[in-house]
């Protein structure tokens, strides 16, 4: 899989439209990011608010089952940062 898509910190990163998954399908846990609103930096359109969803891959649960945690960050950074965190730990049994 990680000949296919962008890597962040080892992990997948896909993005369609606003919406980007963090994480290995394969794995029990990804995270969702959707970009809720935009800004202008200069000529450039840039992320603004961005909701995190820490979700569960397991297609058994209701889609409300699935979101284990959820936040909402101002700027794509800090919210890959806390995804990252969230992901890692959730991989370890921690979440």
């Amino acid at each position: 899989m990680s000949d296919k898509f962008p890597l962040y910190r080892g992990k997948p990163l896909v993005r369609s439209g606003d919406v980007l998954y963090y994480g290995d399908m394969s794995d029990k846990y990804v995270v969702r990011l959707t970009v809720k609103s935009k800004k202008m930096i200069g000529d450039k359109e840039c992320a603004d608010k961005v909701a995190i969803q820490l979700m569960s891959t397991d297609l058994t649960l209701s889609p409300r089952k699935q979101i284990i945690k959820a936040s909402e960050k101002e700027g794509l950074f800090l919210a890959m940062d806390i995804a990252s965190v969230w992901l890692d730990r959730a991989l370890a049994g921690k979440a």
